[in-house]
């Protein structure tokens, strides 16, 4: 399938989900589903994350050191909690796992954030030579909340004007690309600040061919 056939794909497969919601916004596909991840489930990612956290990196230089502040690991595949994880991933979606990066947890402590920016990768940016290689454009995000911070913390989407408040084991899926499966501007989005408490969350890129394969 080319992009735009795994973006109508993925959206109709979601759309016949009991229980999940679709936001009402035109030209952007942006599903919600509670309760996607156990307490548990939620309780063994955090320690994980705690465990083995660094402080994030952007794929390219940024001048402003307060772009990106959250602190991120790559979660381990032989882990059975991650593997469970992405079985879920992939029965939701309908999108093999090998599309998919690795799960990667973040945390984000008070006054920790991620501003405005793009999933999808810009194909004029210093990373794309190596990017196309090892699977191309980003299709699907799926982001899930493993907790709730005391205060702030919550995902905006600026340019559809939505924001998606923590929800512990709640799962936040979007297509990043438009009808055309070409780079969608509406998927601008940040994390806002959290104001009290740590927030923490894991999120899967997917790509539009097997990730980490060299064409």
């Amino acid at each position: 399938m080319d992009r735009s056939e795994i973006g109508a794909f993925v959206r109709d497969r979601l759309a016949a989900v009991p229980g999940i919601k679709k936001l009402p916004i035109s030209a952007l596909d942006m599903f919600v589903l509670r309760n996607f991840l156990s307490d548990q489930e939620c309780d063994a990612l955090i320690d994980m994350i705690d465990s083995n956290r660094k402080p994030s990196r952007l794929m390219s230089d940024n001048p402003d050191p307060n772009f990106r502040t959250s602190e991120t690991c790559n979660l381990d595949r032989n882990n059975a909690i991650v593997r469970s994880v992405e079985t879920k991933l992939t029965a939701l979606l309908g999108v093999d796992s090998k599309y998919g990066e690795i799960l990667q947890g973040q945390r984000y402590s008070a006054g920790q954030q991620f501003k405005p920016h793009h999933d999808y990768l810009r194909t004029t940016g210093p990373y794309w030579v190596r990017q196309e290689k090892i699977g191309g454009q980003r299709t699907w995000t799926a982001m899930i909340f493993l907790n709730v911070p005391e205060q702030g913390g919550e995902t905006f989407f600026p340019l559809a004007d939505v924001h998606i408040p923590p929800r512990r084991g709640s799962l936040v899926t979007w297509n990043n690309l438009d009808a055309a499966g070409e780079p969608n501007a509406l998927t601008l989005h940040q994390g806002m600040p959290v104001i009290a408490g740590v927030k923490y969350i894991i999120t899967r890129w997917y790509r539009e061919r097997p990730w980490g394969v060299a064409a």
